[in-house]
């Protein structure tokens, strides 16, 4: 889940930008906390208590609510849209990352993923970018490895992952889908090096780099267990306190890496 977080705050201060070089600041004095922080927040907090993720977004989203939500979430969360609102934003997928790390089956993952994802994001894509993502997850808390994660997906997902990383850098533009970014966040997770390596690869891309980050940096996470200590360190030092309660809740309840 830190993975996440942690995309989250290094893609914040270069969303919409251009395609930039992997050698950029990860952590410069401007980097926060999006939306995508708050919500994964949300599912972790649904997760460790009752299972309502629609009840932990709402309230995480109304603790903070001027983070760069999505338009119809942020009606959805004022009142204005009640219910499901069909929608195939990657919103489901970079929230989802705590899923993938808390339940131990494929069953169990793919059910909560779609849990997560329904109340907000009802249509077919949205609720596939987040069993895809926590599945990627699960996948790589396994141990197994790229080759059978990009095989897994692409079979039960229909993405198609064999696309190079170096021809995404010609193809890539600014899109908040999940069938959009999911698949770009995982290419650029298979041809990392490390957890440091994933995150400036896909960031580097451009566009929707916050919700990039959180994506990748939650399979990142999973797969290589470790994250760099400087790289938590700073992260942490951006969060208020009650956000680090759950990381520090969820990490003790569940072991993750």
């Amino acid at each position: 889940m830190l993975g996440a977080i942690i995309g989250d705050i290094v893609g914040s201060v270069y969303e919409f930008g251009e395609a930039m070089g992997e050698d950029f600041i990860l952590f410069p004095p401007n980097a926060f906390f999006t939306d995508d922080t708050v919500m994964t927040i949300a599912v972790a907090e649904a997760i460790l208590t009752d299972g309502n993720y629609e009840k932990a977004m709402l309230k995480w989203g109304k603790a903070y609510p001027h983070l760069g939500y999505g338009g119809m979430f942020q009606s959805w969360l004022s009142g204005h849209r009640k219910g499901p609102y069909n929608s195939f934003g990657n919103g489901s997928a970079m929230r989802v990352s705590p899923v993938g790390f808390a339940f131990n089956s494929e069953k169990e993952v793919l059910d909560e993923a779609k849990r997560s994802a329904e109340c907000t994001h009802n249509h077919p894509e949205g609720i596939k970018g987040a069993q895809a993502t926590a599945f990627a997850i699960w996948l790589g808390r396994q141990g197994e490895s790229k080759d059978v994660i990009r095989t897994e997906i692409s079979k039960r997902f229909f993405y198609d992952l064999n696309r190079t990383f170096d021809g995404l850098r010609f193809n890539h533009s600014m899109d908040e889908t999940c069938q959009g970014t999911v698949p770009v966040s995982m290419i650029a997770f298979f041809e990392s090096r490390d957890f440091e390596d994933a995150i400036r690869k896909v960031v580097s891309l451009g566009g929707d780099t916050d919700t990039l980050g959180a994506i990748t940096g939650g399979i990142a996470q999973a797969f290589y267990k470790k994250i760099p200590d400087d790289m938590v360190q700073k992260a942490m030092a951006l969060l208020p306190t009650d956000i680090k309660s759950i990381i520090n809740e969820f990490y003790e309840m569940f072991k993750a890496e």
